[in-house]
């Protein structure tokens, strides 16, 4: 009997991606016709299956969903985890939790292993590795299979399906307008690179916030980072090549190291420099100084995501109307020791 193969390893015995074997399989005209002969060929030898879901998933539920995470750094994610499982298991639902650790292969993967009837839906956020490749085939698949998909926090306008956000956009313009209603000026951005959703969002409203106060926004106050493994250097030569007052950093992480590279180089805060983060997490209530921060409700978007989820997988087929909502969770700036 021949070994049953998966995407992951038909990929890998043909030193090609993931992507191009699940789209050699389709015959999509973005494959070349050699590695689609190649990939179907190799396919067939193996008896390859693809997990499609069942005709019949809709009477057949499992009564379990999944959530998947792009990582588990940040406490917001836990928080959102948090009230899946809430509203989940009040409805009777079970939830299983998957890490994409910021990688596009591992975000197929999960989809893959578990989109055969093992689960009735999936709650997601992208991982950084997808929106950078904006190579969204495998929600697609799944969507067309009939399994139901609710995106929260780092989502995409390719996709039809239910979301949950927040408006970064205005969170990070009333944070900033925050610092200069304070009387900063000279207010430092510390953020993710623009093709992750959310720090292009927030980075847009900061600019608009300095720009609506005839604040010239200078790039060299602005840092992008996009190893968040290592970091701090970077942080700390925007604090010694910029003569800040402020710096709003657009997650927990990036605030506290913030705090910690300016203790190191000498700066007292908040008199020296006032920060504001985002996410109101352990990290920015137990710091030291105690970290001002935008809230994101994340139980409350967690809650959203499964409500909407659990709609849509316990209407009749009868009822079902291919309608698509997107929520928008309110935020709250909360004061504490790290602004003046």
């Amino acid at each position: 009997m021949r070994r049953k193969v998966t995407l992951k390893q038909i990929a890998k015995e043909l030193d090609v991606s993931i992507s191009t074997v699940s789209k050699s399989l389709r015959d999509s005209p973005e494959i070349s016709e050699d590695t689609r002969q190649k990939v179907q060929a190799f396919a067939k030898l193996y008896n390859y299956k693809p997990n499609n879901i069942a005709l019949s998933l809709k009477n057949k539920k499992t009564k379990t969903i999944c959530i998947i995470i792009p990582e588990i750094i940040h406490h917001f994610f836990t928080t959102v985890i948090s009230g899946v499982e809430h509203v989940a298991n009040e409805k009777g639902y079970n939830v299983i939790v998957c890490l994409s650790d910021e990688s596009f292969d591992k975000e197929v993967i999960n989809m893959e292993m578990l989109a055969n009837g093992s689960i009735d839906g999936f709650i997601m956020s992208l991982s950084k590795e997808t929106q950078l490749k904006k190579d969204y085939h495998h929600i697609t698949e799944v969507i067309n299979q009939g399994m139901p998909v609710v995106m929260f926090d780092r989502v995409t306008n390719d996709i039809l399906c239910d979301k949950v956000i927040i408006d970064d956009f205005l969170a990070a313009y009333n944070a900033t307008q925050y610092l200069i209603d304070k009387g900063f000026r000279k207010i430092g951005l510390i953020s993710t690179v623009d093709y992750v959703s959310v720090g292009k969002h927030r980075t847009d409203g900061y600019c608009k916030a300095l720009q609506s106060n005839e604040i010239p926004v200078d790039d060299k106050m602005i840092l992008k980072i996009e190893d968040t493994n290592d970091f701090e250097k970077e942080i700390e030569q925007l604090f010694q090549t910029t003569d800040l007052d402020a710096v709003f950093a657009v997650n927990e992480i990036f605030a506290v190291t913030a705090i910690k590279i300016a203790r190191k180089i000498g700066k007292k805060i908040p008199d020296d420099l006032s920060i504001i983060g985002f996410t109101d997490g352990i990290i920015s209530k137990y710091s030291s100084p105690s970290i001002t921060t935008v809230s994101q409700n994340g139980v409350k978007m967690g809650e959203k995501a499964a409500k909407m989820l659990i709609e849509k997988l316990e209407i009749e087929d009868d009822d079902f109307e291919e309608q698509y909502k997107t929520e928008v969770i309110e935020t709250e700036l909360i004061e504490r020791e790290s602004t003046k």
